[in-house]
């Protein structure tokens, strides 16, 4: 377990790294929970495997993040590595140098390290796991959803995992439909005495780049990427990075697929807007100018309260003292 533990501190030092803005030693220390001495330890091997640490003007230090280099690739053996870490302690480590080495140029472990690097997330990987392997309902406990932003607990029967280990498919007991559920959203699992009872109802329904299930809808995209904006996309949606692809003439990237909602999209773009051009996609540009026009209905609004509060307050007087 303490071999694991090192490689899971070591996976999210990586990621913190990686993430804006830079990071203080105080603030990577307390977030380890490890010594500074520890720390500079971590340095050393990852400057031994290649990755290249820089310090800011604050001494905050940070990975330069750099194009991805297609000449490295992992082989089966290490991907199948990875998986297994989530699940075991992994005392075949002899693959260990070649995965971090790595680790910064293959999509498939991007996609898992978001998962991986935490600690606890693994445990929560792991308890649904066990659901699924005794075929017993759980309870995902304060389960933070997105869409009605409410914090809850959510009695599940888990039916699978995406490739990604990002999401769980899951039957909801109580609204009686297969859903989604983000696992970085899962605060706990308690594993119930209570066997599956809605199998037959349970479905896989194919997810889309976003994470969104297929339903009746779906909308071809077309994206212009700077590198900046790929990244970022490839690394807040994970289930994206196949769809990316470098132009030919190597001045932007290129995003297609067909999502099931366009929300998350127009939410990226509005987020980027300098950085994205959107190709075609005529259903996605008119989601994009209705949400815009709300924005600026909505800015005009407060900016005529704010002028209608301050001509109530010119008209204040405070009388004078005689």
């Amino acid at each position: 377990m303490h071999n694991q533990n090192k490689i899971l501190r070591v996976f999210q030092l990586i990621n913190l790294l990686k993430s804006e803005p830079p990071k203080s030693l105080r603030h990577l220390s307390e977030t380890l929970d490890s010594t500074e001495r520890t720390l500079y330890r971590y340095f050393n091997l990852l400057e031994e495997l290649g990755f290249h640490l820089q310090r800011d003007e604050q001494n905050r230090v940070y990975i330069l993040t750099e194009e991805r280099n297609s000449e490295l690739e992992f082989t089966r053996d290490e991907i199948a590595f990875m998986k297994k870490l989530l699940n075991s302690v992994g005392k075949h480590v002899k693959l260990k140098d070649a995965i971090l080495g790595k680790l910064l140029v293959h999509s498939d472990i991007q996609i898992s390290t978001r998962v991986i690097l935490q600690a606890h997330l693994g445990k929560i990987v792991e308890s649904i796991s066990q659901g699924l392997n005794t075929k017993r309902q759980v309870v995902l406990k304060k389960y933070h959803s997105l869409n009605s932003g409410i914090v809850s607990d959510r009695l599940v029967e888990p039916i699978s995992f995406t490739e990604n280990y990002a999401q769980l498919v899951a039957f909801e007991v109580d609204t009686k439909q297969n859903k989604l559920f983000n696992i970085d959203r899962i605060s706990s699992i308690e594993i119930t005495r209570h066997p599956y009872r809605n199998a037959r109802l349970h479905q896989v329904s194919e997810i889309d780049a976003f994470g969104f299930a297929r339903n009746d809808d779906e909308y071809e995209v077309e994206l212009q990427l700077t590198m900046r904006a790929a990244l970022l996309l490839k690394e807040e949606y994970p289930a994206s990075a196949p769809f990316i692809k470098l132009a030919e003439n190597k001045a932007y990237y290129h995003f297609k697929t067909v999502v099931f909602d366009l929300k998350p999209v127009a939410r990226f773009i509005m987020g980027l807007s300098q950085e994205i051009n959107v190709i075609g996609s005529e259903e996605l540009l008119s989601y994009l100018e209705h949400q815009i026009r709300h924005v600026f209905s909505s800015k005009k609004l407060e900016s005529a309260i704010n002028k209608s509060s301050k001509r109530s307050a010119k008209k204040i007087t405070t009388p004078k003292n005689k």
